[in-house]
């Protein structure tokens, strides 16, 4: 029987999808619920909040670098032993890849997925125009359902009330809830988008309020009768199984986890242990050496620039990474890890911070954002992931860029989504050592973690 599944979108960015999922998840939970969160797409920041509030960790379903029948893999895997599962979507309804076609959106995934849509309407500057944009939405694809709406930002209970009944009475659909404008029930943001739920001390609070407000406001009885609608992926794939035979002694991955290094997906790590490593997770910033008997490292994603001065000052990681490449076991850095391994950070405020000097150059920070974007990725030499020519689908969201010195060879060639894209050399590689600011779901293709375990094994 096909879990429960909702699929929570919005008509845009900045709608308040996630204060709606994650006050559902909290208030589900309450209920007595195993909830299993989803996030469309490549973000990091919301699974966390998500994850906080579920207690099981929010899994990435990205519709770009995974073909439909991986999304259902991970979405299988990842429902197994929960009673619903509620999926957050990205930007609007149908924004996904591209301006001409559905790939990656919420709304592609929702009918992947076999899920009914509840649509997040802001309706802070409207009253009987939230009905026509609620009736576009629920009319632009024929073949996706969306169930009902969720009405957030409102005046109060006469606005809700009153859009509720437009949008019943011109766009067919029922409204099942509604939040008010209210400080106390938003998501604290920063520089780099919303705060990461890590940086949250109040965290608990927040998500105890929005399961209140969603408890008192949404009708979730009708909610869960909607998402028992869902039919469920049309494919059941086998659960992975560790490949490691009784006489083999795991080699371990030391997998860097903190503040400063927080972005991962939770399938890469499930998919490397399946393939038969055993994760040690340690903390740079809190000063941690790599541990002992450690055959690879695994560097993710994060600020480390907002933890310069702690990274900088643990000279004795440094020596073990060093030590750890010399000997050719494989270093993995994305994004934040990337920005570890280089021989200096330099912040906004145009301090000199000394790294670890694995990857030659400078990290430099920027006051805009340097990149944003799905990447196709072309390994331009063989490397701890593929070999020369193989091309993967990645993504790049930063705020820094890196100067290398010349003549250094590029790990990647980097292009956008469609054949006329642009495209630029980018990361590092040389031996067993992989370094970039591109973020790769291992769920693309096996042979991703077989390759990293083929060179754990070797050390």
């Amino acid at each position: 029987m096909p879990v429960p599944t909702l699929v929570i979108a919005a008509t845009g960015s900045g709608c308040g999808k996630t204060t709606v999922t994650a006050g559902l998840i909290a208030a589900l939970r309450r209920r007595g619920l195993v909830v299993q969160p989803f996030k469309c797409g490549p973000d990091y920041i919301d699974p966390g909040y998500h994850s906080h509030a579920a207690g099981r960790p929010c899994r990435n379903l990205d519709s770009w670098m995974l073909d439909d029948a991986q999304v259902a893999a991970a979405f299988t895997r990842a429902c197994r032993g929960a009673d619903i599962a509620i999926v957050e979507g990205v930007m609007g309804l149908f924004d996904g890849s591209g301006y001409t076609d559905e790939r990656a959106s919420a709304a592609q995934l929702a009918k992947l997925l076999g899920a009914p849509v509840l649509l997040v309407l802001d309706i802070s500057g409207s009253a009987r125009s939230a009905a026509a944009t609620a009736f576009g939405f629920a009319r632009l694809d024929p073949a996706l359902r969306v169930g009902c709406c969720v009405l957030n930002l409102a005046g109060g209970e006469t606005h809700a009330n009153g859009c509720a009944s437009a949008i019943a009475q011109l766009a067919g659909l029922p409204t099942l809830g509604w939040l008010p404008r209210d400080p106390a029930l938003s998501v604290p943001e920063r520089h780099l988008g919303l705060a990461t739920a890590g940086e949250q001390a109040g965290l608990d609070s927040l998500l105890d309020r929005l399961a209140g407000a969603v408890g008192q406001r949404f009708d979730i009885d009708a909610l869960l009768a909607l998402a028992r609608t869902a039919t469920g992926p049309a494919e059941l794939p086998p659960a992975p199984t560790a490949n490691v035979s009784a006489r083999t002694k795991a080699p371990l991955l030391a997998v860097a986890r903190d503040a400063a290094f927080c972005f991962y997906y939770p399938d890469n790590l499930e998919l490397l242990t399946a393939a038969g490593a055993r994760l040690a997770f340690f903390s740079p910033m809190a000063g941690e050496r790599l541990p002992a008997g450690t055959s690879g490292v695994y560097l993710g994603g994060g600020y480390p620039e907002l933890h310069a001065a702690a990274l900088s000052a643990n000279t004795g990681l440094f020596d073990d990474l060093r030590g750890l490449h010399s000997r050719g076991a494989p270093v993995f850095a994305e994004c934040g890890g990337f920005m570890l391994l280089a021989e200096t950070l330099i912040d906004l405020d145009g301090r000199r911070w000394p790294l670890a000097g694995l990857v030659p150059g400078t990290v430099r920070m920027t006051p805009q954002l340097a990149a944003l974007g799905y990447r196709h990725a072309t390994a331009l030499s063989d490397n701890l992931l593929a070999p020369e020519g193989t091309t993967l689908r990645g993504h790049e969201f930063h705020y820094s860029v890196w100067e290398p010195p010349a003549g250094i060879q590029p790990a990647w060639m980097l292009g956008g989504t469609t054949p006329d894209s642009p495209s630029a050399p980018g990361g590092f590689a040389a031996g067993s050592l992989l370094a970039s600011y591109l973020h790769i779901h291992f769920g693309q293709d096996p042979a991703l973690a077989a390759h990293f375990l083929h060179r754990l094994h070797a050390h």
